[in-house]
């Protein structure tokens, strides 16, 4: 049984950071793509950040980029999303996610990802 668990939103000025964290059991974080997703009420799953398979390569979406970083700690089973300088429209739920499958280089479609958490809530106050 695989399960993702998200932690660290919560309710912050705009400026403000955040580090999110996302623990996976019955599965590793190693030799597979893994990332992070969003959605805001009324929008559909947007892609965020992802890393490939060996951590190497990282991708970010362009309303993101110089502003997050993903990582993770395989050592810990964990995923991480550091968000600085957070803006308003950064509210939204974010999930993390993990692709069954090995040696994937990190898509940025949602849909390429079987393992999802339940989602934690961000909000960014203006």
């Amino acid at each position: 049984q695989v399960q993702l668990v998200e932690s660290g939103g919560g309710l912050v000025q705009a400026g403000a950071s955040l580090r999110l964290s996302c623990i996976i059991s019955g599965l590793t974080f190693s030799g597979r793509a893994s990332g992070w997703f969003r959605q805001a009420p009324g929008k559909e799953r947007e892609f965020v950040a992802t890393i490939n398979w060996n951590g190497a390569t990282t991708r970010y979406a362009d309303s993101v980029k110089g502003r997050f970083t993903i990582s993770r700690d395989i050592a810990k089973n964990a995923q991480f999303l550091q968000m600085d300088s957070l803006k308003a429209e950064d509210t939204a739920t974010y999930y993390c996610a993990a692709d069954r499958e090995g040696g994937g280089a990190g898509s940025p479609a949602a849909q390429r990802y079987d393992y999802w958490g339940r989602g934690i809530q961000v909000t960014v106050s203006s």
